[in-house]
């Protein structure tokens, strides 16, 4: 299985050192094969660091590889994931899909119509905090879901060690904070939650970069009847990486996730008010048991490949929160006004 990476730069190299770790490569027989990074300063470093080869070109690697990583800057997915779907290779793409929701959705009809295996990057479906977080708030005895609040803060990654050269340019990422890293948050309200039926959102810009906004107030009623609220900011306070918070208020239930998005802890508090935690290791256990495979989701990603079968978060998940996220977005251009999501919604558990 030879795979392929179209972009070099650091969430590459997050997968590629992922894929390493989760023992599928040995499994599944995967072999490094090309990539093609704009700059060839990045791609070489990229390969010498990861085994793969430098390739003068996309369609090189395309050429070249059953298995592709498409790590390139939004605009650009569209285009190489239908490049990768004319081969008939598999593709993992990165989050955001695409800096439209329409591009998104064709997107997602595409890979599905191909039958390729597809994921997409929203990696925190396998994170073990939100993982168990779900599995407390699903348990009886919590009762149902009434209300959850995220808030998600990170310095804006053109700065610090993201030095991203790209996110601050409109024509490349298509928006700020809420699309190119809430969409995390959103597809977390949706997994943890369940489908989104209405939203209001409020969007603000203090770094004055022309598209992207850099702060995101928005509010959700489910469909289920829960409602809930969601802080997104990018500031300049580099000693704040990427770092959530999320409340979660069930009838006889209260459960939060603190700091660390993956290693929790998880805390929760029942009606006999004692409180439990749990965290790292073994929070990491526990929630294994909570999911079909590992909660490596490059090494599940590659092992659905290899098998045949289909793999997630897929594409058509990955619409589904651009669609909400559009929703967003058409409420603050409207005021807060109130928007209903749009048509197509797939189930939070997809």
């Amino acid at each position: 299985m030879r795979v392929g990476f179209l972009g070099a730069g650091l969430i590459a190299t997050y997968h590629s050192k992922s894929l390493r770790r989760s023992g599928a490569e040995q499994e599944c027989g995967v072999v490094r094969a090309g990539v093609y990074d704009p700059d060839p300063q990045r791609a070489a470093a990229f390969a010498a660091a990861s085994g793969h080869t430098v390739c003068a070109s996309e369609d090189d690697v395309l050429d070249g590889c059953d298995v592709v990583y498409v790590c390139t800057w939004t605009s650009e997915h569209p285009r190489q994931v239908a490049k990768a779907v004319a081969r008939g290779i598999h593709v993992f793409c990165e989050k955001p899909l695409a800096i439209s929701v329409l591009a998104a959705e064709e997107m997602a009809a595409a890979v599905a119509a191909s039958g390729v295996t597809n994921q997409v990057g929203l990696v925190m479906r396998r994170s073990p905090a939100y993982v168990y977080a779900r599995h407390l708030a699903m348990e009886p005895a919590a009762g149902r879901i009434m209300a959850v609040m995220f808030r998600d803060d990170q310095f804006i990654p053109i700065q610090g060690h993201y030095s991203s050269t790209w996110r601050g340019n409109k024509d490349l990422v298509g928006a700020g904070t809420l699309l190119e890293h809430s969409i995390h948050d959103i597809d977390m309200f949706r997994f943890v939650v369940g489908d989104v039926s209405r939203v209001s959102a409020h969007q603000a810009n203090f770094h004055e970069l022309d598209g992207i906004e850099d702060v995101v107030s928005a509010t959700l009623s489910f469909e289920n009847g829960a409602v809930g609220t969601l802080i997104t900011v990018w500031h300049d306070n580099l000693a704040r990486p990427s770092l959530r918070r999320a409340e979660i208020f069930c009838e006889r239930r209260f459960i939060t996730i603190e700091g660390d998005d993956w290693f929790g802890p998880v805390v929760w508090t029942d009606t006999d008010g004692a409180e439990h935690s749990v965290e790292g290791e073994a929070l990491a256990a526990a929630a294994e048991k909570l999911v079909d495979g590992t909660l490596n989701p490059d090494g599940e990603f590659v092992r659905a490949v290899a098998a045949g079968r289909p793999s997630w978060p897929d594409f058509d998940t990955a619409a589904a929160a651009h669609r909400i996220v559009e929703a967003m977005y058409a409420s603050a251009r409207e005021g807060g006004s109130a928007q209903l999501v749009g048509p197509g919604r797939t189930s939070s558990s997809a």
